[in-house]
C-alpha cells in the first residue's frame, strides 16, 4: 500500500479509514463509492489511491486492523490463571472491544463476502486463531472439571455470537451500563458452560478492569 510521508499524510490516511468504516457501516461496501469517501474526508478522489490503490485494499485493511486490534487486546488482557478467570477475562475483553468499535465490528462481520478469496482466507485465519483461544479455555475448564461442555467448538461459536451481538442493541445512556451488560453476559456465560463456582470464585472471575467504573458511553 502506497503511503505519503509526513504527519499530514498519516492524518489523512487515518481520516480515510475512519470515514470509510462509518460510511460502509451505514450504506454497505458496494454502495459506498470512493468519490463519496473523498468528499467525506475533504480530499480529491484521486488522492485516496495514494493510500489505497483499490477499494478492496481499503476494505481488507479495515478488516485486518480490526482483527489485529482484537488479538492484541486479548494478548494484553489474558491472565495467567485458572480457566474460570481466563473465561471471565475473555468475555469482558470481547464485549468491551466490540462496543467501543461498533461500526468496525459491523463492517468486519457483514462485508466478508466482498473480499477476494485470498484475502478472505487471511481474515478467516485470524478469526480462527482468536476463536481457538476461547476453545482452549473451554477445553482446559472441561478437563479440570471446572466446566461441563459437551461440544467445545459449538459452545465457543455460540458464545462469540452471543457476545458480539451486544453491538446490535446496546446504546449509551439507556437502561444498562457497559459494566452491567458485561456482568450479565458473564453470568450467562458461566451458566452456559456449567461452571462450578461459588460466590467467592465468581467474584474473583469478574476482572472488570475497564468496565467496573464505566457507565455507558
Amino acid at each position: 500500500m502506497a503511503r505519503t510521508t509526513g504527519s499530514d499524510g498519516e492524518k489523512t490516511e487515518a481520516a480515510v479509514r475512519e470515514a470509510a468504516v462509518s460510511l460502509i457501516a451505514r450504506f454497505g461496501y458496494e454502495a459506498m463509492s470512493m468519490r463519496q469517501l473523498a468528499a467525506e474526508v475533504g480530499v480529491q478522489a484521486a488522492a485516496l489511491y495514494r493510500y489505497f490503490p483499490t477499494k478492496e485494499d481499503l476494505l481488507f485493511t479495515l478488516m485486518r486492523e480490526h482483527m489485529e486490534g482484537l488479538i492484541k487486546a486479548w494478548d494484553a488482557a489474558r491472565p495467567d490463571a485458572d480457566p474460570t478467570t481466563r473465561l471471565g477475562a475473555y468475555v469482558e475483553n470481547h464485549i468491551a472491544f466490540h462496543i467501543e468499535r461498533r461500526h468496525s465490528t459491523h463492517v468486519s462481520n457483514m462485508e466478508l463476502r466482498s473480499l477476494s478469496h485470498d484475502r478472505l482466507t487471511q481474515i478467516l485465519r485470524m478469526r480462527t486463531a482468536y476463536e481457538k483461544e476461547l476453545r482452549a479455555i473451554l477445553r482446559d475448564g472441561t478437563e479440570t472439571g471446572a466446566f461441563s461442555v459437551d461440544d467445545t467448538g459449538l459452545t465457543a461459536m455460540a458464545l462469540i455470537q452471543m457476545m458480539t451481538g451486544v453491538i446490535v442493541w446496546f446504546r449509551p445512556g439507556e437502561r444498562l451500563s457497559m459494566a452491567e451488560v458485561t456482568a450479565t453476559y458473564l453470568s450467562m456465560t458461566m451458566r452456559l458452560v456449567g461452571a462450578k463456582i461459588d460466590d467467592k470464585t465468581y467474584s474473583a472471575a469478574r476482572p472488570f478492569g475497564r468496565a467496573k467504573d464505566a457507565v455507558a458511553f
